[in-house]
Parts: structure tokens; C-alpha cells; sequence
């Protein structure tokens, strides 16, 4: 345990919902620790805190639950008589403290989302409780998938989602992104299946199922992560990995080639990669994001592998998360913009670096695309106040605030920051952050004490409160948004501009008029996404003819013509479109088409369909969103 992070804990007793921060960057100008209130956990974190957890567990496919013990040091204020954990469907066997004697324990009323309370009485100087618990066979954090629906369809397979509050459904923990724990696991399995953890991880399948994990820097919860099945592994270069099942294998480590110059590149710009090992395990197809960043083991969607390693800005979003998320944490989940926004910034610092501006600037002009659809679409909703950067998600699920919101308008501020700055004061400034807030987390209000104090004074550049007014905590898109400049994308809007006047595709793309000859995956979601809103089903069908998007092995492109498919009823595409749906549990994919569906009664009308045949595939993450849009509670199939 680090030297700052020991302070950090005992300063735990300071005041109500303070997480205490050792560098003088996290304290205010009286040396005050920044206060933070987290609505989404019943810790109190003042009174008592978890530190350390050793994890003993067994992983039973057959009654799909894992049976456990959890076993936590603590640290806790003199007058400290109970500690309190978060749980969710959770089976509580016993809790003794470190000495094996039983302690009084209660569970409280389950709420939803929530879940419940775990209310342990403590006896004086007691600093370590151990839970012996079973989690249950619905547990939202875990997916169980039968051998049908893996990729070699061998064996069956779990993985957990633990973000945003989902880890208290596999283990009893304190379920803030404020509050760290360094962890040690061991972890049983059946013979023949590799265990993963987001921690120090093996290579090789053990003969008998028996794993050991290690994790030495302190995480928050939703950074708990296990996988386990019929999986392999491939190295890629000297602190880089990839895993996934046998038949997948060779196709990521072809997709992932560059891992280890994104490292690299990372490096370069914000300072040393602290977690030792970065590999990447792909998933089933029913993982419902993009990526998701555990340390050490970056989890990620087989939707990436495109073939063409076209796809690959994902994992260095995933990688930029090992400083921006990982390294300084949101402190609350009103705050996810200050993981994401970062993130994406990042990612597109590395992406330039490895491809060029021009590459670069595409993969921010389709972000401003999508940022713009999603301020559209959440106006158009109960809660406009979420287009704000600083979220007010006290009394609703964390899952609201995961949108481009986060991602995309947080990217925007920052690239505004490093436009009025420069971008070489921009990065000082960005390094200083990263290295100074290692390991601890971070609130809005105090990054932008940060941000006046080490960005604006520090420069002599009087503060701007009118710009946290705007981009923090105002609605919408501010008018000062910078605009990326494609010149790759303005050639595919003369090409699309000629084929809107009556040139048919094929000269547009023939070898006499090789405009198109080079064009990325990039170019061509550009080309679907402008494709007229008055186009008929005749000119995709011109377009399907000679372009082939049904049939597309990128993931991106297919989602961005069903859309299409669906608005102008062009029914060659609905078959792929519904076995796309049936094998694709990524739910950035699966909201748009059937959130296009729903809006006509034929079409919610196929979107019941699909989805009655889909949704056992879905993780708990896509169908909590999806049963809301398709009313599925009261209209199942």
C-alpha cells in the first residue's frame, strides 16, 4: 500500500462523505479534504471503510451462482460501532471478524437499482470482517452463457459487468467509485476453464480450476472483474496480451497489433503506464459495451474486429482509462464526465499520434455527429438537465448518466481548454493532473479549483467562470464548440452530393474514378449517416447492389445502414438485421435500432419479434435499457 494512500485513510474521519486526498492539489486553500456525497451507496465511509479484500469463491455453472467468503481490512473512526456494505440479491451465510468469532450482521429493505444494506455490528478494534455469502443465479453483474452462445460453442462462459453500482451483486462491498481497495482472490473454477481477474493474471489453463489473483494499486469496486471459460492467450508485445476463445484468437491478436505502440505513444504524453500489464480479452458477443477498462484486463466486444484493424480507437479509449478513470477516478457518478471526457480526449491524443491528424479528426467529427443526435434525443425526454456535464442523478439509476454526453461533450471542453491554451500547456497541465491525483478520486468543483489554479493563474489568464457556466453546468451544446476538419469527409460529401444528383454509384466508385479506392471505415459510416432522409428503398437497393452494407464484417457500418433499413422499410436487409440483433449484445448497436423500430406499429411489431428470440443473449446492462423503450414488462412475447 502506498505511502498517500495511507494518509488518505485516516483522514476518512475528518467530516461527513470526505474522501481525503494526500497531495496538496486535493485539499482547498485551508487544507480542507474535498467533500463528496455519494447517493449511490449506503457506506458511510467516515465512520468505517473497506481497504483491503481477500476473495475465496467458486464458480458453479450448474446452479449459475458463486458461492463465497469476502474478507476485508478496515479502517474505521474510534467511535465506529457498525460498518456498511452495499449488497443486491445477495445470500448472507455469516460474518465474523478477523478472529473467526460471529458477528451481528442485518439487511436492510432492498431498493431499486440499490439494492440493500449490510449493516455489520463491530466490536472495539475490530479491523477485519469476513462475509461468507452465495450470489444469485439473476445477479445483474454476472452473465452466464451456454456453450451455444459462445463462439466455439464448447464450453459455457461467465464474465461480470461491475459498472456502474453491479458489483454488489457478486460481492458485498462498499459500491462507490470514491472508495479504493487493494485486492487478493482465489478462485475455483471447473477443470479445463481459465479464470481472469483485473488483477495479476495466468496464462495457461491450471490443471485443477485453481487461481490466484493479485491486485497491489487500490481500485473502486466497479473495477472488480472475472472471467471465465474456454479462453487462450496470445502475446503481443512486452507488456501487452490478448485473450479470447480458441477460434477467436488469431483474429484479435491480428486486430490488436498495434497495443503496444498505443502504450507507448500514452506513455509519451501523460506519464508511466502504473499497472504493469495491459491485455485485452474479447468477449462473447452478448458484452454489452464497447470495452469495458478493468486494470490489467481491458474486457472488450468481438464487434471490434473488423478485419481490418479499422476498429481499434476502442481500445485506445480502453487504454486512456488506465490514466483517466483507473488513475484518478470520478468521485461520484454525477461526475462520470470526468472519466470519459478525459478519455476520449486521450484516445484521440493517441490515435493522432499513431495515424495522423487526418485520421484523427475524422474519429472527432463522427463523435460531434453523435453528440449532437444524443442532445437531441435526451431533449426530447424527461430530463434535458442531462445534457449538462455535472449530473444531478440522486434518486435514479447511474446507468441515465452513461451517455455521449459524458464522452463526447466532456471530450469538446477539453479540446476547447487546449485550443485557448496551447497544446503544450494543456499537456503540462494534463501530466501534472494525472501524476499528482495518481490513485485517488476527484469531484467536479475540485478539478476546477485544479484547472484555475494550475491552467488559468499559472499562465497569467484571468478564470473564465463563464465557461464552467456553459460547458459544466449548462445545458446543450455550447456555441464556442470547436469543429473538427476533415478533409477526408468533405470528399465524401462531394461524392455523396454527385450521387444525390443523379450519377449512379458505380461511376463514383469505378477504377476510372478512384475517389473512394482508399477509403477507411471511418469514411464510409460518414457516407451512410448523410445518406438523404428522402431516399427510397429503390436507391439502397442501387447502393446494397454494388456496396454490399447487409452484408458488411464492420459492425459500425452495419448498425449505421439498418438504421436506414428500418426508416425506408428496405426489407433485403431485415433478415442479417435480425441475426445481427440475435448475436450482437452490445448496446450502443442494440438502442438505435430498436429505439427506430418502436416508432412505427409494424415496426414495434418486428422489434417484439426480434427481441423475444435476442434477449436471453442480452446482459442485464442492455436489457434493463431496452425492456423500458419496448414496454416488455407488459407486452412479452
Amino acid at each position: 500500500m502506498q505511502k498517500s494512500y495511507r494518509r488518505y485513510l485516516l483522514a476518512l474521519g475528518a467530516s461527513f462523505m470526505m474522501f481525503a486526498c494526500s497531495t496538496s492539489q486535493n485539499e482547498t486553500e485551508n487544507n480542507e479534504p474535498m467533500k463528496v456525497v455519494d447517493h449511490h451507496t449506503y457506506a458511510k465511509p467516515e465512520e468505517a471503510v473497506i481497504t483491503h479484500l481477500d476473495w475465496d469463491a467458486s464458480v458453479n455453472f450448474d446452479t449459475k451462482t458463486i458461492s463465497a467468503t469476502a474478507s476485508f481490512d478496515i479502517s474505521r473512526a474510534e467511535d465506529a460501532n457498525e460498518i456498511i456494505l452495499d449488497i443486491s440479491g445477495l445470500s448472507i451465510q455469516e460474518v465474523k471478524d478477523g478472529n473467526g468469532q460471529p458477528l451481528t450482521f442485518e439487511v436492510g429493505e432492498a431498493k431499486p437499482f440499490m439494492g440493500s444494506p449490510l449493516t455489520v455490528s463491530l466490536k472495539p478494534d475490530i479491523k477485519r470482517i469476513s462475509i461468507k455469502y452465495t450470489t444469485s443465479p439473476g445477479a445483474e453483474a454476472l452473465q452466464w452463457l451456454t456453450p451455444q452462445q459462445t463462439a466455439d460453442e464448447k464450453d459455457p462462459f461467465l464474465f461480470t459487468q461491475s459498472e456502474a453500482i453491479l458489483a454488489r451483486s457478486w460481492i458485498p462491498v462498499q459500491d462507490s467509485p470514491g472508495i479504493r481497495f487493494t485486492y487478493n482472490a482465489h478462485v475455483q473454477v471447473p477443470e479445463g476453464m481459465l479464470a481472469l481477474m483485473s488483477a495479476s493474471n495466468p496464462r495457461e489453463v491450471s490443471k485443477d480450476g485453481s487461481y490466484k489473483f493479485t491486485m497491489d494499486k487500490p481500485i473502486p469496486a466497479y473495477l472488480l472483474a472475472l472471467a471465465v471459460g474456454d479462453i487462450t492467450y496470445q502475446k503481443i508485445g512486452e507488456r501487452t496480451g490478448v485473450y479470447a476463445e480458441p477460434s477467436v484468437i488469431k483474429a484479435a491478436a491480428y486486430e490488436f497489433a498495434d497495443m503496444e505502440n498505443m502504450v507507448d505513444a500514452a506513455e509519451q504524453l501523460y506519464g508511466p503506464y502504473q499497472w504493469g500489464v495491459y491485455d485485452v480479452i474479447v468477449l462473447p458477443p452478448s458484452f454489452p459495451f464497447g470495452g469495458m477498462e478493468n486494470p490489467r484486463l481491458t474486457f472488450a466486444t468481438p464487434t471490434i474486429l473488423a478485419g481490418d484493424r479499422s476498429l481499434v480507437s476502442l481500445i485506445a479509449h480502453e487504454l486512456a482509462h488506465s490514466w483517466s478513470g483507473n488513475l484518478v477516478t470520478n468521485a461520484t457518478w454525477d461526475d462520470f464526465w470526468l472519466n470519459e471526457g478525459f478519455t476520449v480526449y486521450f484516445e484521440e491524443r493517441i490515435m493522432e499520434a499513431l495515424y495522423g491528424r487526418d485520421y484523427s479528426e475524422m474519429l472527432a467529427k463522427l463523435s460531434l455527429q453523435e453528440l449532437k443526435d444524443e442532445i437531441k434525443n435526451i431533449n426530447a425526454g424527461e430530463h434535458p438537465e442531462d445534457t449538462e456535464l455535472k449530473l444531478n442523478l440522486e434518486g435514479r439509476n447511474p446507468d441515465d448518466g452513461m451517455t455521449n454526453i459524458a464522452y463526447d461533450k466532456g471530450y469538446y471542453f477539453l479540446r476547447l481548454l487546449e485550443e485557448r491554451f496551447g497544446r503544450e500547456k494543456f499537456d503540462t497541465f494534463l501530466k501534472e493532473y494525472f501524476t499528482e491525483n495518481a490513485f485517488h478520486s476527484m469531484t467536479t468543483e475540485e478539478f476546477i479549483k485544479q484547472l484555475n489554479k494550475n491552467l488559468f493563474e499559472k499562465n497569467g489568464v484571468p478564470v473564465d467562470e463563464k465557461l464552467y457556466q456553459e460547458w459544466i453546468y449548462g445545458e446543450g451544446l455550447p456555441a464556442d464548440c470547436p469543429i473538427p476538419v476533415s478533409d477526408r469527409f468533405t470528399k465524401v460529401d462531394e461524392v455523396l452530393k454527385k450521387w444525390e444528383g443523379g450519377t449512379p454509384i458505380q461511376q463514383l466508385i469505378s477504377p476510372e474514378d478512384i475517389i473512394t479506392e482508399k477509403w477507411s471505415s471511418h469514411e464510409w459510416i460518414h457516407f451512410i449517416r448523410h445518406l438523404p432522409e428522402s431516399m427510397t428503398s429503390e436507391q439502397m437497393k442501387e447502393l446494397d447492389d454494388y456496396l454490399n452494407f447487409t452484408y458488411s464484417g464492420n459492425s459500425e457500418i452495419l448498425d449505421a445502414w439498418f438504421v436506414h433499413a428500418i426508416k425506408h422499410n428496405y426489407t433485403p436487409a431485415y433478415k442479417n438485421m435480425e441475426n445481427f440483433l440475435i448475436h450482437t449484445g452490445r448496446r450502443k448497436f442494440l438502442m438505435p435500432l430498436y429505439g427506430e423500430m418502436v416508432k412505427t406499429e409494424d415496426g414495434k411489431k418486428m422489434a417484439m419479434e426480434i427481441y423475444a428470440k435476442a434477449r436471453a443473449n442480452y446482459h442485464y446492462v442492455a436489457t434493463s435499457s431496452l425492456d423500458k423503450i419496448l414496454d416488455w414488462g407488459n407486452n412479452p412475447m
